[in-house]
Order: C-alpha cells, then structure tokens, then sequence
C-alpha cells in the first residue's frame, strides 16, 4: 500500500505528516511513502527531512494517481478529486456538515473519504482529535495576537512610573480553544472572565484562575458531544445582557464559540461592540461561521469605532511547526485504525471508523451528513 501526502494549496502552512511520523508509519509495514515535493517548506520541514526517515518525494499528480491512502490537512480542490482514481481513499478535515458540493464529488469519484473533524469527541478518540489539537494552538495564539494589537500591558506593573493596571480579558467560549486562551492569558497575567452555555465549563474554567459569567436557563444535550447547542430566545436575550455589561469593562474579547454544522451564534452585537473601551481587541476564532461578533469579517481585521476586530478561524496555521507536530499525530493515530500489517482494513464496526467515514461505495454513509444533505 502507498500513502501520499499532499501539499496545501489555500495558503495554509499545515502539512498532515511530519517526517517523524513517516518512521512509524514503515513500522506498520506500508510499502511506501509519497510526499510532494515542497509540502512542508510553509512548516520549515524539507524535502531531504523526509526522504532521510524514508519517505520518496513526488509530485502532485503522481500522488494523486498512484496513491491508495491520501493525506491532506484541508478538502482537496475539484481538479484534485477529479485526478484520483475510484475506490481510493482520502483523508482530511472536509467540514462536510455544510460543504455539499464536495460531497457530491466524493460520491461521483467514487472515493471513500475520512473526515477527521467529525471524529466523535470520545476518550478513546483523544489521540487523534484534530479539533482539540488545533483549537490549543488557536486559542493560545489568539491571545498572542491580541496582546500583539493592545496598546496596553497584559500583567500589572509596578513603576517608579506609575502602577499599571492587568488587562481584563473576556473569553466567549470554554471548549479547548477557550480554555488554551484562558490559560495562555493568565499566564501573561491578565484578569480573565469566561462566558461558556455548558454548565460543565465552570469548574474548568475556574481551575485557571479565571472567573465564569453565569447566565440562567441554558440549554444542554449530553449526545452533543461536547459541543453547545441552540438556545431559546429568553436565554439569549439574558446572555447577550450579561456578555454586554463584561466586554464593555474589558480590554479583549476573545470569540470561539461554534456549533457545529450550523452559523456561529452572535454573541457580540454591533451595539455591544460600541459600548467598549477605544483601543479593545476583538479576536475571532468563529469567523469562517458567521463569527461570534456580529461585525466580524472573515480573514479580515477591521476598526469600527476604536475597537480593532481581527476575524481568523485558521490560527492554528500561523504555528506550522507545532500545528503540524500535532496534526501529524493525530492522523498517524487514526491510520493506525484502518491500515493492519501494510493493508487496508476497513473495520466499519468500530465507532471511531464509521463516525469519520462520510463517503463509500458511492453513498453517503454518515447519518449526520445524510441529513445535512437531505435539509
């Protein structure tokens, strides 16, 4: 069996196999290795790097045509998908909840497609959740970038000049980006408060030094996964009340609240947005779903107003290094699933298989993308 690796070609820096995970994937006997050449140069990984762990260099199209098992980090473009042969098999994170088009492709190439951002959020999935993996380096670049843009310490300092004050910083969501954020911002040492619809987040977010905004009446579904749900009209309107009065007191705001498959919800109006301090930093991780900030522009920073919004849901690629480290990781973990001695061996009874299996044979297997689908 061949494993091909393929370059990112939508500016991000992120490659899905570091030269390490090369090695460990020989040892379970796979007979080769193709990396395009120049895959890893945005994440300082040559191509020499790879071929010393055993890995050939080749180009796009011979990857695309003579690989069984693909590996990419985003959705491959058409003409990619076009150029691979029926019955291969393709791994990536394809957002397939809201990326129909694509999935169509897949069911018309004949592809058996492995997306790896619907990998159930469960312990046994841990070691190659990708979600979690690049929502830390997300939410610990996220406060970077914000301390980067603020005109202000984020620690208090005491001077011969002066006393300055700890930035207070507001962190909408307490997921794994949330919380990296939390952490990151209180080890700069500002003051933290974090909003989260999950009664769960509370003790994790106390646990970093931060303290929890409490709203009443939120709705919560334990076969979520993890991830918030939709709430009703009263408890948004009591949310919106309580985000308003702490971001109009903080210095930044940090957005990373998603529900998946569906438009971010807004939990930063225009209004609020107007009533805080000149000089506040606004950080969008939801951008690419509408973003939690009703102004928020995607891969856009704007001002409105004195506050700076910067609207990024692919942070974690402005880390290549790391980011790749990790994702390299995870996708050597899940290989290690459906690849046994050399071969592929597709168990479709193991839930970690058949939760991230979303085309085969032609159909849409995956019942939650089914149903994106039928909508």
């Amino acid at each position: 069996m061949i494993i091909g690796v393929l370059a990112e070609q939508q500016g991000d820096r992120r490659i899905p196999l570091t030269p390490k995970n090369v090695t460990d994937l020989l040892e379970l006997n796979v007979a080769q290795i193709l990396v395009e050449s120049g895959a890893g140069e945005k994440a300082f990984v040559s191509d020499v790097s790879f071929q010393d762990k055993g890995a050939t260099i080749g180009s796009r199209s011979e990857i695309l045509k003579n690989s069984d098992v693909i590996l990419k980090v985003t959705a491959p473009s058409e003409s990619d998908i076009r150029a691979i042969a029926e019955g291969k098999v393709l791994v990536a994170a394809f957002n397939p909840l809201t990326n129909h088009n694509l999935v169509s492709q897949l069911i018309q190439q004949s592809i058996s497609s492995f997306s790896l951002d619907l990998l159930p959020r469960t312990t046994r999935a841990q070691a190659m959740d990708i979600l979690s993996s690049m929502s830390s380096v997300s939410g610990y670049k996220a406060i970077i970038l914000a301390a980067n843009h603020l005109g202000r310490f984020f620690p208090m300092f005491m001077t011969a000049a002066g006393t300055v004050i700890p930035a207070k910083v507001l962190v909408l969501g307490a997921g794994v980006a949330g919380l990296q954020a939390i952490a990151t911002a209180r080890r700069l040492g500002a003051v933290v408060h974090a909003f989260d619809v999950r009664t769960a987040a509370r003790e994790e977010v106390l646990s970093l030094g931060a303290k929890f905004v409490d709203v009443e009446g939120a709705k919560e579904d334990i076969e979520a996964g993890g991830y918030a749900v939709q709430q009703t009209k009263e408890f948004i309107k009591r949310q919106t009340e309580a985000i308003a009065k702490q971001a109009s007191e903080s210095d930044v705001v940090v957005c990373t609240a998603l529900i998946q498959g569906r438009k971010a919800p807004v939990l930063l109006t225009k209004e609020t947005v107007e009533k805080m301090k000149p000089g506040s930093i606004v950080v969008d991780l939801a951008a690419i779903a509408g973003g939690n900030c009703e102004i928020t522009r995607n891969d856009a920073t704007i001002l409105h107003k004195g506050v700076t919004i910067i609207g990024d849901s692919n942070l974690a690629s402005s880390m290549p290094q790391d980011a790749s480290m990790m994702f390299g990781n995870n996708v050597l973990n899940f290989l290690k699933l459906i690849v046994k001695e050399g071969e592929l061996n597709l168990n479709l009874e193991d839930d970690l298989v058949a939760g991230t299996l979303i085309t085969h044979n032609r159909e849409v297997v995956h019942e939650r993308v089914q149903k994106a689908l039928s909508q």
